[in-house]
């Protein structure tokens, strides 16, 4: 077994074959921020140069996995320069997650929103407790979803189906995503650590080189179609960080009340 408390946001965990990520910002519903995404990004690419674990296990600490990217850094990060390097690395870590030889398990207690969403979609095996919330909702702030989210929405639900829940961005509990096909497993309000236990130990007793063979020939096939929503994600979302409705979103946000669009 080795635990690697090394780190500043993030804790590492690792025994056997499993390899275990917990993002580690509860203070802010483990909002992500440059620190965090560095940080996560420095141990999927150890994990993925390590022979010896063949399963990654990805949770949130505290009160739910994620609510998002942190929108107060983001805004002190306001230069273009700026920018461009977080979307980069938003990029960069959904690349590395979505390719990763290993059978990748999000487990989704509480929140899930935003990009937060969008790392649990770039998983292979989604389970979430039952009063959990996810949320595409970047239109709340009237940006567009990140993290390759256009993609990987196309991919569980068809282009209609991805539309209507990025324009929508409702908050959706763990049976509606269920139903949706968003989610793979559902389980009742704390008893995720053994829905996640349950499914490692279901992976680890089939042929994992086969299942993991599978997700590369899967991963070869989308890897320039994931890599030109990321491109697009970025160009869009540039646009939309000047508009004048994203800057009522936000100033609705920091004043906690509903935003007034108009489509401008």
């Amino acid at each position: 077994m080795t635990v690697s408390n090394s780190y500043q946001t993030i804790k590492v965990h690792k025994e056997g074959k499993v390899a275990r990520i917990k993002l580690n910002r509860p203070q802010s519903l483990n909002a992500l921020d440059v620190g965090l995404m560095t940080e996560l990004l420095q141990v999927l690419k150890e994990i993925k140069d390590d022979s010896s674990i063949s399963m990654l296990v990805l949770t949130g600490e505290g009160r739910g996995f994620s609510s998002g990217g942190d929108i107060k850094s983001m805004l002190a990060s306001s230069t273009e320069d700026q920018f461009s390097e977080i979307m980069d690395m938003i990029s960069e870590l959904v690349m590395t997650l979505y390719t990763l030889p290993k059978v990748v398990i999000s487990g989704v207690h509480g929140a899930a929103a935003g990009l937060g969403f969008s790392l649990t979609l770039a998983s292979d095996y989604i389970i979430c407790e039952e009063d959990s919330k996810l949320a595409m909702n970047f239109i709340g702030i009237a940006l567009i979803p990140d993290g390759g989210s256009h993609f990987l929405l196309q991919e569980k639900l068809g282009t209609g189906k991805a539309k209507r829940l990025i324009w929508n961005g409702k908050v959706m509990d763990g049976q509606e995503a269920l139903m949706k096909g968003l989610v793979d497993e559902v389980v009742p309000s704390g008893k995720l650590s053994e829905g996640i236990e349950r499914y490692i130990n279901t992976c680890l007793s089939k042929p994992v080189q086969a299942m993991l063979k599978t997700k590369e020939i899967y991963a070869e096939l989308n890897k320039e179609r994931l890599e030109k929503a990321l491109q697009l994600e970025k160009e869009g979302q540039r646009r939309m960080r000047r508009t004048a409705d994203h800057q009522e979103g936000i100033k609705a946000f920091i004043e906690k009340r509903k935003p007034s669009f108009k489509g401008e």
